[in-house]
């Protein structure tokens, strides 16, 4: 992972280019909102002190038409201006989050625990929402508006401009930098507070089975209450300190306020102005006081700003021109000299594998827990870029297709496949968006869960629980089987696809999934179980990430190795296993 950026606003703020115009717009908008509040109490002053002195009516209809004017475009101009940063925003959340997300599921590690995970997408993210809609839009409306009623005052009285000048200058400078200063540092807590308190939350849920049988609930209930107490505490904090700089805030409206009529009065204006001038002035400095919530705010988002930022930092850059698409049936993929590390200075995952799988080969990697298999199949799908050595589909480098079309070509069953908390349908249109009913019985079927699909209630309706969790281990793994099969990619890959199964099913399966691939696309099968792979067209022993043995299943267990000292264990436990079977 690339370091943390010095300046992670630049790093999010490029990403907002496409929609400049849209923000520029907003930032005018909230502007014009500001200026039609401003107008708007100037204007009623002086319609009001005016009306006391009885003047004749027409000397007021202006007055009253503009009040009506500005009191109805602040209100339209606020909406509107809602609209339109909303619009943006949220178009620049939705690429932030997809870029976000697929940084996270490209990682070939869990580096975080799924709940800070899960704050990174959510929280950290709407961070950079909070930078544009209530730091960057507010600042820059405030210091617009604040130049305007400057020059406005100017036009009555320069030295009450001048006074009003110095308040504005107090509350827009002086008093952000106090806030900044007295927050930073709970602030930067703030973000990792959040997002280890949303691993708690996971793990007491989700592992509350687990912390029961390890007699643990009671030391996780105790930690997490402490970090809620701790979050509990800096935020109480911040709000003191807000408080505290608000007050502070009104203060100094009213100094402003009071210097500016002294002024005026001294420099001999009209009483009308000088209640004119006294009320705008107060509207002037509450206006430039947003800039001290936008400072808070800014302090607080620093850290969430800085966690999504260094998630965009090691998001791969997309291939030049938007990459080329994929056709649809059978492909050629090949591995040369394929190197993966995951740290620098660590063991290589990959060393120098090289592979070819034309069209209709089937291929199974079989090797000891750690040897790279699963590597393989990330580095094949696409989720982790090899440091050495090139992988190409069709003759064309694998990182020139555009990613989100990859899976049609290269797709399957990968380690830890994904179960929604949906219903067996729609688990498995996943796979292929559309499928009718008889094609999701023959992919249910080649995995060996069409009889239990059809013996529930609900059939293809039936709920299957959060992660799968209403299935067995082996129900959930062929779920996911038979969605790869639907997807039917040009090359399936199948890594572990009968995890969970006795030998038997496991056999069955096998055999009905290779029978299923359709005619010319290839297969590639990781599997720690050497049984059942007899009618593979060639079999690679990894070890430390580097081929040991190849050749078929006949060669391998005639020669001494690894594969011949393994089969005939797994032989013997499993005739073991048959025997005391009922």
């Amino acid at each position: 992972m690339n370091g943390t950026p010095r300046h992670p606003e630049r790093t999010v703020l490029r990403l907002a280019r496409p929609y400049l115009n849209r923000l520029v717009g907003a930032g005018l908008l909230a502007a014009g909102t500001e200026f039609a509040g401003l107008a708007l109490m100037a204007t009623a002053t002086w319609l009001l002190m005016s009306a006391a002195g009885r003047p004749p009516l027409d000397r007021l209809t202006v007055a009253i038409v503009a009040v009506r004017a500005l009191a109805i475009s602040r209100g339209v101009l606020r909406y509107t201006e809602r609209l339109a940063g909303h619009d943006a925003v949220l178009r620049l959340i939705t690429d932030v989050r997809a870029r976000v997300f697929a940084t996270l599921a490209a990682r070939p590690a869990p580096r975080q625990r799924a709940g800070d995970a899960l704050s990174r997408l959510v929280s950290d993210v709407e961070a950079v929402q909070d930078l544009l809609l209530r730091v960057l839009v507010p600042a820059a409306a405030a210091v617009l508006v604040s130049a305007v009623a400057v020059g406005g005052a100017a036009l009555v009285s320069p030295a009450a401009a001048g006074a009003l000048a110095v308040g504005l200058l107090v509350a827009g400078v002086a008093l952000p930098a106090l806030a900044t200063a007295l927050t930073r540092r709970a602030g930067a807590e703030l973000a990792p507070l959040r997002g280890a308190l949303a691993t708690d939350a996971v793990d007491l849920t989700h592992g509350a089975a687990d912390l029961a049988a390890f007699g643990a609930t009671g030391y996780a209930l105790h930690a997490a209450r402490e970090r809620a107490g701790r979050l509990a505490r800096l935020e109480r904090r911040l709000a003191a300190t807000g408080f505290a700089v608000d007050a502070a805030g009104v203060l100094l409206s009213g100094l402003t306020a009071g210097a500016v009529v002294l002024t005026a009065l001294a420099a001999g204006v009209d009483g009308v102005l000088v209640g004119v001038l006294a009320v705008g002035t107060l509207a002037a400095v509450e206006i430039a006081l947003a800039l001290v919530g936008a400072a808070r705010q800014w302090t607080g988002l620093r850290t969430g700003l800085a966690r999504v930022a260094a998630l965009l930092a090691e998001t791969p850059a997309a291939p030049a021109g938007g990459g080329a698409g994929v056709e649809p049936g059978p492909h050629a993929v090949r591995f040369e000299e394929v190197t993966v590390r995951y740290r620098d200075g660590a063991a290589p995952a990959l060393d120098g594998f090289s592979l070819d799988l034309p069209p209709g080969r089937r291929v199974a990697v079989v090797g000891p827990s750690g040897a790279g298999k699963s590597t393989l199949a990330a580095v094949l799908t696409g989720t982790v870029r090899p440091q050495g050595g090139r992988v190409t589909l069709d003759g064309r480098e694998l990182s020139a297709y555009r990613g989100e079309e990859l899976p049609r070509a290269v797709g399957g069953l990968l380690a830890e496949a994904y179960v929604f908390h949906a219903s067996v349908r729609e688990n498995l249109l996943l796979g292929r968006p559309g499928a009718g009913d008889d094609e999701l019985a023959a992919a249910t079927a080649a995995a060996g869960l069409l009889d239990w699909v059809r013996a529930q209630p609900a059939g293809w309706e039936t709920v299957v629980g959060e992660e799968g969790g209403q299935l067995s281990g082996g129900q959930r793994q062929r779920l996911a089987l038979a969605r790869a099969l639907l997807a039917a990619p040009g090359v399936l890959v199948l890594d572990e696809p009968t995890e969970g199964l006795d030998p038997a099913a496991a056999d069955a399966v096998l055999r009905s999934t290779l029978a299923a691939t359709p005619a010319g696309h290839s297969v590639l099968l990781i599997s720690h179980r050497l049984l059942g792979l007899t009618e593979l067209d060639e079999i690679l022993v990894l070890d430390a990430g580097r081929i040991t043995q190849r050749g078929r299943h006949a060669d391998l267990v005639e020669a001494p190795g690894w594969y011949r000292d393994q089969w005939l264990l797994q032989e013997a436990a499993e005739r073991g296993y048959l025997a005391l079977a009922p």
